[in-house]
């Protein structure tokens, strides 16, 4: 299903730029026999149905996920940010024995007993090469496992199909009216569900030219949008934050962007803000998750609100329930259940996770709070398990970083709650300090409170910090906030 639109374009347009990264640019053509020449190779290769990639974000990327998927096989990129130990654990829980990869990455695989494929030692397959016969593929059949970045232990396989890829990008595509002549920058990891589907799957539906840069770079990602007239670019919101800081850039350099999207994690109001002052562009903040491929939710150039993710994709129906799995009335925060094609198939070898995460009429648990609005926009509150109860109030910890962000001194901000004997659980704030600026707990406090916030939810203490702890894909390891205050009390 998702492989025949990438040699149709082959056909149609074979000497058009298909990818440009760093070590060059590709046509279709050139593509097309790359993803025909390793789908024959890792057929030979190996017998198992996965095919484990380790590879930043580059054609040797495309090529590798296409060629797997031509082979008839499942691919499963792998977190090359991940330590070892997890890295190890993905490779054994997916059962593959074959790893495409580079050698400045292969480190990581140097214990494991794999086949290992240097991308970089095969040989060119000529343009000529005859049009591959493609595989018998069932759209229920999975396309790729992707693994979640472990916020709360190891991580878990998300199998997705060839259905749920497809209906997801089709659905995507049409939100934000994508075309084939809109240029796309990938500056995510495609080991990420958003960099996946936004800056690859989708770009090859639509014969669209792809330019990727392998290390995250503020300095690079401006110059390639001002050098390629970027039109499409997906980036979590620390990324668009550092493009802000940027001193010697402007409006000019981002001209032709028509959808800068943010996802990954909340947009700060204040970073969406200052992008908007410094470049006079407005970023679109969408939502999904690992276990829904990407976006099901997203501001789009036509339809937008700032502070919200925007409106659900067509087919996907979205559920805001209470504690007892009861719909809330509208505008009233509860767990967001979301239903439709790009819902998961469930977790690689882990029954019980799954029977945990979807109900029996097909509605995946998220475990993120949020409401819809009356104008049908859905908006992100919190983590469920990260809701503070203080003395029978509900705190949500986003509203109360929003409120401590108004402080223009700070750069980011997290909120956990911490147990009190006697409220239960008292908000406690990590705040990082901008470069050169100095903050104080008193001035955080102070910014809390000259927002309105109710005062039970002005932070109890506040801790003022170098870094907050982070998983290999920009999310706050809260869960490591709350056992350092743990192990200080």
């Amino acid at each position: 299903m998702l492989v025949e639109a990438l040699f149709a374009h082959a056909d149609k347009h074979p000497t058009d730029v298909a990818i440009i990264d760093d070590r060059g640019s590709m046509t279709w053509q050139q593509l097309a026999a790359s993803v025909a020449g390793l789908a024959m190779y890792l057929s030979q290769q190996t017998t198992q149905s996965r095919v484990g990639i380790l590879l930043p974000a580059s054609a040797g990327f495309v090529a590798s996920f296409y060629g797997t998927l031509l082979a008839g096989k499942t691919a499963v990129p792998l977190n090359f940010l991940l330590g070892e130990k997890e890295v190890a654990h993905c490779i054994t829980d997916s059962g593959v024995d074959t790893i495409v990869t580079i050698p400045l990455l292969a480190g990581k695989l140097k214990d494991a007993p794999l086949k290992v494929v240097d991308l970089t030692a095969l040989p060119p397959v000529p343009t000529s090469a005859v049009r591959p016969k493609f595989p018998q593929t069932s759209p229920t059949d999975v396309a790729t496992v992707l693994y979640t970045s472990g916020t709360s232990g190891m991580p878990k396989g998300v199998m997705l199909t060839h259905a749920t890829l497809q209906g997801d990008v089709d659905a995507c595509i049409e939100s934000a009216q994508l075309k084939g002549q809109h240029k796309f920058l990938g500056i995510i990891p495609l080991f990420h569900s958003t960099g996946l589907l936004a800056t690859m799957i989708a770009p090859i539906r639509l014969g669209a030219t792809t330019v990727y840069i392998g290390r995250f770079s503020p300095v690079a990602t401006l110059n390639a949008i001002r050098e390629h007239k970027i039109s499409v670019m997906a980036a979590v919101p620390s990324m668009y934050g550092a493009l802000v800081r940027l001193k010697e850039a402007g409006p000019a350099d981002v001209e032709s962007l028509y959808a800068p999207l943010s996802g990954g994690e909340p947009l700060p109001q204040a970073i969406r803000e200052a992008f908007l002052a410094k470049f006079g562009k407005q970023l679109y903040e969408g939502y999904g998750l690992t276990e829904t491929c990407g976006p099901i939710a997203v501001n789009v150039p036509h339809a937008v609100k700032p502070g919200s993710v925007g409106k659900p994709i067509s087919g996907v129906e979205i559920k805001v329930v209470d504690d007892d799995n009861k719909p809330v009335a509208q505008g009233e925060t509860g767990e967001i259940w979301i239903k439709g094609p790009p819902v998961m198939k469930g977790y690689l070898n882990n029954t019980e996770a799954t029977g945990q995460a979807l109900t029996a009429d097909g509605f995946f648990k998220s475990g993120d709070l949020g409401k819809l609005d009356t104008d049908g926009y859905l908006h992100i509150t919190g983590r469920k398990k990260e809701l503070i109860i203080s003395a029978g109030e509900k705190a949500f910890p986003r509203e109360i970083e929003d409120a401590i962000m108004t402080l223009g001194t700070i750069a980011e901000a997290a909120v956990v709650g911490k147990k009190d004997d006697l409220r239960g659980e008292v908000p406690v704030a990590f705040v990082v300090p901008k470069e050169g600026q100095t903050v104080t707990s008193e001035q955080v406090r102070e910014a809390a409170r000259a927002t309105g916030l109710a005062q039970w939810k002005v932070p109890k203490e506040v801790f003022i910090t170098t870094e907050l702890p982070k998983s290999p894909t920009g999310k706050v390891l809260k869960r490591l906030l709350v056992e350092k205050l743990n192990a200080t009390s």
